[in-house]
């Protein structure tokens, strides 16, 4: 009995409840995009535009390029949160859910006698049936992997799409997953691939083969070593770690893809982190900038050490002080000239809790601290804007990074409070999930600036 984790992945998840809630549009290629423009990307795609080689981060002038007829639907996250509450307890009534990974993924344990290959695949037949019975009409459906640990069931349920089921059992290894390729696995992106590359791994069957050194190697520390287990069956529960950094990111859209809303959204990300650091009641010792820009493959990248400090107006003197040192004269950025904007990102680190800290000469006063507190209650309990930096107000104009969410954590939604009058907007899991198609529209934008500019031209 190595059968311990049970997968389920539903398909399209956010075009598919649109084809629930209007069956006119069942059976016809389907997009969903965050914002009504052509320079946003597509956040799901049914299956029907699938087959027009469109997915999720396909840009939306482009996919009507690939198919003239299909339906572009602005993202209703109401209702995709309501579905995913609806969702798990229909899966609930099959078998408890250990972990919901995101508003389309969840992990369930297999205990006892679901062990076995024969009850695990009963097990998982009952959740397509409560789906089933939840949404009728077979719009919504699931992928499910059955195998000996979390990892190898999410990879289970990409292998067979959509309503597929798919068991991966220890005696099944490594050959079973010598088809996929490295991008296929949870955990590896493109940088990831390229260090792999530089190992001299290519394939899965050459990562399977690998040793716990190589891995580690590759992963640049403990991480490899959980990959060599993880990809044998062991099951390893995600272990706890202690924060290292904090920050935030923000894809620009077109209204600020200008020198001043850079700054003006770099000054508002800072400023949530520092509001986050005081709630963790840690200080940070390091910033780290990094602004990328349409159609060139190198950032700008700014870092800075300092003593430990969770003061927003030293963090933005520090933060002007950076990108005006490295400017050129008459410019709002660094970078290369006149190049325009794409994403921006800050990151604090050196991170230690207060009570580690002796302090500092220059530490801003006691009365400096009280103002900061008082603020973040403010904001905590009315809204996160309700008491903000003059700096911050273009990006506020446009409503710009109102959350962010790596593809791995869920927000401390106290600790970024941003009230809107539907709070479904600002669900963890939703934001999660925008958050991966806008890192993807990300790369789309400077794939097509690239393809632009030809391949013998350098930026």
């Amino acid at each position: 009995m190595t059968l311990r984790s049970l997968f389920i992945d539903f398909n399209s998840y956010f075009a598919s409840v649109e084809q629930h809630e209007d069956p006119t549009l069942r059976g016809r290629p389907v997009g969903v995009v965050p914002v009504e423009a052509d320079t946003t990307c597509l956040i799901a795609a049914s299956y029907e535009a699938k087959a027009f080689g469109i997915g999720t981060g396909t840009l939306v002038r482009e996919a009507r390029q690939r198919c003239p007829d299909i339906v572009i639907r602005l993202a209703r996250p109401e209702r995709y949160v309501a579905w995913h509450n609806t969702l798990c307890k229909a899966i609930d009534r099959a078998i408890p859910i250990a972990r919901v990974g995101s508003i389309d993924e969840m992990a369930c344990e297999l205990v006892g006698r679901q062990r076995q290959r024969d009850v695990a695949v009963q097990v998982a037949q009952q959740v397509k049936e409560e789906i089933a019975l939840a949404a009728p009409g077979g719009a919504i459906r699931c992928s499910i992997g059955i195998a000996p640990n979390d990892f190898l069931a999410k990879t289970a349920s990409d292998m067979r799409k959509p309503d597929g089921l798919t068991v991966i059992e220890t005696a099944d290894l490594p050959q079973i997953l010598h088809t996929l390729a490295l991008r296929d696995l949870c955990g590896i992106g493109p940088s990831m691939e390229r260090r792999l590359h530089d190992d001299g791994i290519t394939t899965i069957a050459q990562l399977t083969a690998a040793g716990k050194h190589v891995l580690r190697h590759a992963w640049g520390g403990i991480e490899g070593e959980r990959m060599w287990g993880l990809l044998r069956g062991a099951w390893l529960p995600v272990a706890e770690t202690s924060r290292s950094s904090l920050g935030h990111s923000h894809v620009l859209g077109p209204e600020l893809r200008n020198p001043s809303g850079a700054r003006a959204v770099l000054k508002k990300l800072l400023v949530k982190a520092a509001m986050r650091l005081r709630r963790f009641d840690m200080l940070s010792g390091a910033l780290a900038v990094r602004i990328r820009y349409i159609g060139h493959d190198e950032r700008w990248e700014g870092d800075l050490n300092f003593d430990p400090t969770d003061d927003s107006r030293d963090l933005l003197r520090m933060l002007s002080q950076m990108i005006d040192g490295q400017r050129s004269q008459g410019r709002l950025l660094p970078g290369p000239a006149r190049a325009t904007p794409l994403s921006v990102s800050v990151t604090l680190y050196r991170l230690i809790e207060r009570t580690q800290s002796s302090g500092s000469l220059f530490a801003p006063a006691d009365e400096t601290r009280k103002v900061d507190s008082v603020i973040d209650r403010i904001n905590a309990k009315f809204g996160y804007n309700k008491v903000y930096f003059g700096s911050m107000q273009t990006a506020l104009d446009h409503d710009a990074a109102p959350m962010r969410i790596p593809f791995n954590r869920i927000p401390d939604s106290a600790s970024e409070n941003e009230q809107r009058d539907n709070d479904a907007q600002h669900h963890a899991l939703w934001l999660q999930s925008l958050n991966r198609a806008k890192v993807l529209a990300e790369g789309a934008h400077r794939r097509q600036a690239q393809e632009r500019k030809g391949p013998d031209k350098k930026s």
